[in-house]
């Protein structure tokens, strides 16, 4: 069985957050799901994920995982370190089994490079396999000791190394595979002999070394891999890396992005062929997008289901569906809920909210449709407003198929307007109106001569 323990304990102090390190989000995800997900993806079998600081906050998000969660002691006479957080996953792996040790806060290593991983160290039958990479500047990072025959000696931490082995490029991923029976009795031999007073992981290397079992280093070919998160910036750096991966994706997959750089898109979402989403969209959650699509300008699309042949322009849209063929935006607002059919047209700064909007229908300009249920080819007129609360209570309102509502109308809930209803503009409709009738609800207009001369406003 191959067995991946995620490290998850740290409490990332230069995060500077009141939120544990690995729930901070990458594209709309704690950067720790990344890591789960591309285990999940991989040959991996079992999953147990080492958690310490607020680890019942970290535990309620992934709840739902298949996954086990392994709580580290974070008591002041802990020896701490990465080889303690392992030993607290002892029990869950036997020693037949392959371990892969990986970091919360890396998300961006992918399945492919943790298959090939874990398939180099199985067939080069090693006891242990290091996942390392060159950089021009391995400052900070634990160095890759080999002797004189390339072969692996010990990995020495950036405060334990000498100005000679400080001069190494070669650097410990923090990613390892091991044979579980020797992890297990490796663990066993760790000590805090070391600058920090902990428990190291990379001492489990010098450990097999002079126990003669043999070691492999399996470098990585694109680097950006093992990045890892300990402050904002590098949130910042893995999120752009992340979008231009997913981006990347989409793109391969036949929808035109006109500007990659400046069009944010989560990892969850799906989009069919041929749409084409222009710069400063914003597309997250579990948002499906149809073919043939156009999206412009700063449209934000929210856990939202959107049909095929749709244009929608500087939009918010939540939790709602948008049926083919219809045109939404500039500027209009589709809050939670809302379900606007085929053929309609959703215009300028027109606000929807908890409703059903039929197809064919039209609301062109400046309404606010909230709590109802509107019929297929209904007109609703410039300034109209759909009146659903007391104060108190909110009430829906129903119209029906080819009823029109004249401009500047008041639709006073609980209220229905039949088909082929007429409302007259400028009313305020508190009553039902019939198949067929035309409403109107007006004060008598009264005009007054003389009036500006009598208050000298001429």
């Amino acid at each position: 069985m191959k067995v991946s323990i995620i490290l998850a304990a740290g409490e990332g102090t230069r995060m500077k957050s009141k939120t544990p390190k690995v729930l901070h989000e990458i594209l709309g995800a704690p950067m720790l799901k990344y890591v789960i997900d591309s285990s999940k993806r991989s040959d991996v079998e079992k999953i147990c994920v080492i958690i310490g600081h607020k680890a019942d906050e970290i535990k309620n998000y992934f709840q739902d995982e298949d996954v086990l969660f392994r709580v580290q002691p974070m008591g002041e006479d802990e020896p701490y370190g990465t080889g303690f957080a392992v030993k607290q996953a002892v029990g869950d792996f036997d020693d037949n089994d392959t371990v892969v040790v990986l970091n919360g806060d890396t998300p961006l290593i992918r399945e492919q490079t943790l298959d090939g991983f874990l398939q180099f160290h199985e067939q080069g039958h090693f006891s242990c396999t290091i996942l390392t990479a060159d950089l021009k500047d391995p400052t900070g990072y634990g160095r890759i000791v080999r002797d004189d025959d390339a072969k692996i000696v010990k990995i020495v931490e950036q405060k334990d190394a000498s100005e000679k082995e400080k001069l190494i490029r070669e650097i410990n991923s923090g990613i390892f595979a091991f044979n579980g029976g020797d992890l297990k009795r490796a663990l066993e031999s760790l000590d805090t002999d070391n600058a920090q007073g902990e428990l190291y992981l990379t001492d489990v290397v010098k450990i097999l070394v002079s126990e003669k079992k043999k070691i492999g280093g399996f470098k990585l070919r694109d680097k950006r891999e093992i990045l890892g998160v300990n402050n904002r910036e590098h949130l910042s750096n893995c999120t752009e890396i992340m979008k231009e991966r997913v981006n990347k994706k989409f793109m391969e997959n036949g929808v035109t992005l006109i500007d990659p750089n400046n069009t944010y898109i989560e990892p969850s979402v799906e989009i069919g062929f041929d749409t084409i989403i222009y710069p400063g969209a914003i597309i997250q959650g579990n948002t499906t997008i149809g073919e043939n699509c156009k999206i412009y300008g700063t449209t934000r699309i929210i856990d939202s289901e959107i049909k095929d042949n749709i244009v929608i322009d500087n939009t918010l849209i939540e939790e709602s569906i948008i049926g083919s063929n219809t045109k939404v935006g500039p500027y209009a607002h589709i809050r939670p809920n809302s379900n606007i059919g085929e053929n309609a047209k959703v215009g300028n700064f027109v606000e929807i909210k908890n409703s059903n909007f039929g197809n064919g229908s039209k609301a062109s300009h400046l309404a606010y449709i909230g709590d109802a249920d509107v019929g297929e080819n209904v007109n609703i007129g410039c300034g109209v407003i759909f009146v659903n609360y007391d104060g108190k209570n909110k009430f829906r309102t129903t119209v029906s198929n080819n009823a029109f509502i004249g401009s500047n109308s008041n639709l006073v809930a609980p209220v229905e307007v039949e088909e082929y209803g007429y409302v007259a503009a400028g009313s305020t409709i508190t009553k039902n109106v019939k198949e067929g009738q035309l409403s109107i609800e007006r004060s008598i207009q009264k005009n007054i001569d003389g009036w500006v001369e009598k208050k000298n406003l001429k």
